[in-house]
């Protein structure tokens, strides 16, 4: 798996500080940019975002490269709906048996089913090379598994990703997903420190885990949580 920023909005806290300003002042966005110091910037973002006024943070997006994740975890991913995906599609790219590559679990690699596993991989690859000879691509693909690898582009704003880093931290998220989620805040938090410094889990951002008796037991849920006050 690798993950990479791509690209961003520049400037993506003061870009939020601009705009949280500019309901407060009589200055026109540009000169408040312009004009703002970083610690104003910083310190009055953070005060905007404290009272949950999260409609700011939509102004900064962030485009990411992800690259090698499952199908499964694809899957999972571009279930997060607001934000804009481009996946490398199975009906074009067309791959030997040979190129072929899938992902497999460390349960797996560490079981009786290691090389049971990777030996149907390859007779899987090899029949989808047989028929990528005789039938089109886009029917071939029936036969790939929700294991095989696959890249995607992914664009989201400050305030979807917070949302997503909230679900898909937690520790009862999917193993590979949540290994996106956390190589993906690492690279936000280079260049959004501010927007991205409490992201986390929603049980660090509550006090109390949402998942009720699904818990994983890192936070007291909400019932026992609320008798604690």
């Amino acid at each position: 798996m690798i993950v990479k920023l791509l690209n961003y909005t520049p400037n993506p806290d003061r870009t939020c500080a601009a705009a949280a300003f500019t309901s407060w002042k009589k200055l026109s966005p540009k000169e408040i940019f312009e004009n703002l110091t970083d610690e104003e910037a910083f310190k009055f973002l953070r005060k905007v975002i404290s009272y949950g006024h999260l409609s700011v943070t939509e102004h900064a997006y962030f485009t990411f490269s992800i690259e090698g994740i499952s199908r499964a975890c694809s899957h999972e991913l571009v279930r997060h709906r607001l934000a804009s995906y481009t996946q490398q599609s199975q009906r074009y790219v067309k791959f030997n048996a040979g190129e072929l590559k899938y992902v497999k679990p460390k349960t797996i690699e560490g079981s009786e089913f290691n090389r049971e596993y990777d030996e149907l991989m390859l007779k899987i690859a090899e029949f989808y090379e047989r028929m990528l000879a005789k039938i089109p691509a886009e029917d071939a693909r029936y036969i790939l598994p929700n294991a095989v690898s696959t890249n995607i582009v992914v664009t989201m704003n400050a305030r979807e990703l917070n949302h997503f880093f909230n679900l898909r931290l937690c520790n009862r998220a999917q193993w590979e997903i949540r290994e996106v989620a956390r190589r993906m805040l690492e690279e936000v938090r280079k260049v959004a420190p501010i927007l991205f410094e409490n992201a986390g889990p929603s049980c660090d951002r509550l006090g109390y885990c949402p998942e009720g008796e699904l818990s994983c037991g890192r936070r007291p849920v909400k019932s026992k949580a609320l008798r604690n006050l």
